[in-house]
This record gives structure tokens, C-alpha cells and sequence, in this order.
């Protein structure tokens, strides 16, 4: 089997995004699967494997946590992995999915994408307190917000951006995750009230960052002979590629994620993808905070180097622009529980290219779509093409 084509998207499930003190993990996995399975008219005996993705366990306090989570996905006497990239697990827990079925092992996967951020104990910050080289980086302390505001002042000292420029995405994805029943923070919000709320780590405001949040994700995935009997409508997976950079972000040009690059490359050249401007008709970005989906649409060769945020200046980012980006309302506007919000991407381009979107739905008919997700220490890239 070669892959290309050969695997499928034939069901997806999410849950609301949000700051859940009721449910524990097991609860959310399952809400997901379940939500996949009724998708697809199937049931947990129609599945071959489980593949989950989740933070480590020093993030929430739960000892094996894999473990812990496995029976809440349905993976109970069946073939079982857990993995984590950081926030790239989203999109590289389906393209895992996608080795088991294009290896000719299994005929379906259900892969299963779970975060309870509100209830981390201890906070995340505490394990990255820990994660730095010992030498060179935690003398300095560092703390997620003050990295990524390191990052975005290069980007904006390196071409010139503005902080105005890059409010225009948080307007664009909190507005667009108005329309999507899962979202956390979708709302009508001005460029004037994004630029004027609190600067958490200079130039990092509030209204441009993520929020803390609970969720889970779920897609099952179908070689071609069992897709075709499941749905009339299954969802290709066209490409996939991914890229570890080295984790001393002072050893890299943080203007510019050729971590990125390189993964939308191998997918690319798998998808048969030669212009990717002219040939992916919708993108869902990864997005914890405003000036990524900039930089990302860059590194995915979908914008050119410094020019991403005139696109969301322009309209050509908008849902209704031609190529529209974070439709979903993305991570800014739907929520950010780490694991689940990139597959989150995955469940969106699904429903896009089926025409099942609702109010979200892209106008036109798109061909291609494709979710990226980013994450670890800030050097991971996964990227995954789909189409219709």
C-alpha cells in the first residue's frame, strides 16, 4: 500500500471547549469516541486500534496516564499507544493513525486527542521550569508567555509587523468561533479592544492568546475498501510530514519556523501538492497566540515571509476570503486544551470538505485542506493534507 489516498477520515467527534470541573479526562475521551462512532454508524467492535495523544503526566498529576485513559477511549483489549510532540500531538496522533492503517496492519483507527488543562496540578508551568538546559536557559527563568513574546518580537522587529497588524488574526478567529457549538471564547471583539487589553509579557496581549481549557477530540480513521462501506463521504489523507528542530531556541532564527517548512514540504510532495497558494482551498493553522498562525502560514509556504498578517488585513484569510484560515475561530477562539485543540483542526477540515460545517461552511466547494500543529519547545511541525 503507498498511503497516499489509501487512508481515510470517516468519522469525528468533539467535545465543548471549556473549563469543565465536573467531567475527569475518561469522561471527555469518551464523550469524544462516542460522538466519532455515532458519526460513522459504528460501533468500538467495528475498531482494529487506539492511538491517543496527551500531555505528560507531570502536567495534570496522573500517574500512567496513558494508562488511566485508555479504557475512557475505547482501546479496552485492543492494540494501544499514547504519544505526545507537545501541541503537535494533535496533528501527529492522526498521522500515527495513518501508519498503522497505510502499513497494511489494521483495517481502522480510532485516534483520540484529550487535555484537562483547568485541573493541572501541578500548573504546566512547573514542568517548564524544569525542561530548559540547565546551563544556558533556566538561570533565566523562563516562563511560556516571556518565550513566545521573545518569538513574536523578532518576527515583528525582522519584517516590520505591528502589534496592530497581528490583532487583525485575534478579530478574525474569536469572531469566526462564534458560529462553532464547541467554542470557549468566540465573541464579537474590535481591533481597538484586542491592541488595549492587558500586556501579560510585552508585546504578548490578552486577547491574543489561548485560553485555558478542557477537551477532547476524536476521528476514526479506514483503509479505502472499509471507507467506502462506512460513508459515502470519506475525507482523504492526501499527505502528512513532520520535523523536529533542535529544542535551544537560542540556536534558531525564531523569525522564521523552518521546522514548519520542512514538514508542509513532505506533505506536500505526497499530496502532489506543486502550488500550495493556488491548490489548498482552506488551512487551520495552529494558533495559541496570534502572531503563530502568521508565522506558521509562512513556514507553510501558504504566505510569504513577513506578508501573512496583510492577508488577515485583506480579507483573504476570512471565511469567506480565497484561502480561508482558522475558520473553526481556531485555538484563540474555540480554546487551546494542548492535545485535543490541534486535532480539534483535523475534526474541522473533516466537516469542511463534506459541506457539513453549518454556519462555519466555507463558501465554494474546497478540494484540499490542511490542519498543522506546533508545539514541544517550540521546535515541532506537524502538517496534514486532506481532501474530498
Amino acid at each position: 500500500m503507498s498511503g497516499k489516498d489509501e487512508v481515510a477520515i470517516v468519522g469525528a467527534g468533539m467535545t465543548k471547549f471549556m473549563r469543565r470541573a465536573k467531567e475527569t479526562p475518561k469522561e471527555l475521551c469518551f464523550e469524544a469516541v462516542r460522538a466519532a462512532l455515532d458519526s460513522a454508524e459504528m460501533t468500538l467492535d467495528d475498531i482494529d486500534c487506539v492511538i491517543h495523544g496527551t500531555a505528560p503526566d507531570a502536567f495534570d498529576g496522573i500517574h500512567m496516564k496513558g494508562e488511566y485513559l485508555s479504557d475512557g477511549s475505547g482501546a479496552f483489549k485492543k492494540p494501544y499507544m499514547r504519544g505526545y510532540v507537545g501541541g503537535g500531538t494533535g496533528v501527529f496522533s492522526p498521522i500515527q493513525g495513518w501508519y498503522h492503517i497505510a502499513s497494511g496492519q489494521f483495517e481502522t483507527a480510532l485516534v483520540v486527542c484529550e487535555e484537562k488543562m483547568s485541573s493541572f496540578q501541578p500548573h504546566p508551568q512547573g514542568a517548564f521550569l524544569t525542561i530548559f538546559d540547565n546551563m544556558t536557559e533556566r538561570p533565566l527563568k523562563p516562563n511560556l508567555l516571556w518565550i513566545f513574546a521573545l518569538e513574536m518580537n523578532r518576527y515583528m522587529q525582522t519584517y516590520g509587523i505591528t502589534i496592530e497588524d497581528i490583532a487583525h488574526v485575534s478579530v478574525k478567529n474569536k469572531n469566526n468561533a462564534i458560529k462553532h457549538p464547541a467554542a470557549q471564547l468566540g465573541k464579537e471583539i474590535t481591533l481597538e479592544e484586542v491592541v488595549n487589553s492587558e500586556v501579560l509579557a510585552w508585546p504578548v496581549h490578552r486577547e491574543m492568546v489561548s485560553p485555558t481549557s478542557d477537551g477532547a477530540c476524536a476521528v476514526i480513521l479506514a483503509n479505502k475498501k472499509r471507507a467506502k462501506k462506512i460513508t459515502p463521504k470519506p475525507i482523504w489523507i492526501s499527505g502528512v510530514g513532520w520535523n523536529l528542530d533542535t529544542s535551544y531556541w537560542t540556536n534558531r532564527d525564531l523569525a522564521y519556523p523552518q521546522y514548519v517548512e520542512n514538514a508542509a514540504r513532505l506533505a506536500y510532495k505526497m499530496a502532489g501538492i506543486k502550488e500550495p497558494k493556488k491548490q489548498i482551498n482552506i488551512v487551520e493553522p495552529y494558533d495559541p497566540f496570534a502572531y503563530k498562525e502568521c508565522h506558521h502560514l509562512e513556514g507553510l509556504l501558504l504566505a510569504d515571509k513577513g506578508k501573512a498578517p496583510q492577508l488577515a488585513i485583506d480579507g483573504v484569510t476570512q471565511r469567506t476570503g480565497n484561502m480561508p484560515s482558522c475558520p473553526s475561530g481556531g485555538l484563540l477562539g474555540v480554546g487551546n486544551p494542548i492535545a485535543a485543540a490541534g486535532l480539534m483542526k483535523v475534526c474541522e477540515l473533516f466537516w469542511q470538505l463534506r459541506g457539513e460545517a453549518e454556519a462555519r461552511q466555507v463558501p465554494g466547494k474546497p478540494k484540499y485542506g490542511l490542519a498543522q500543529a506546533w508545539g514541544d519547545l517550540m521546535q515541532v511541525g506537524t502538517v496534514i493534507i486532506v481532501r474530498n
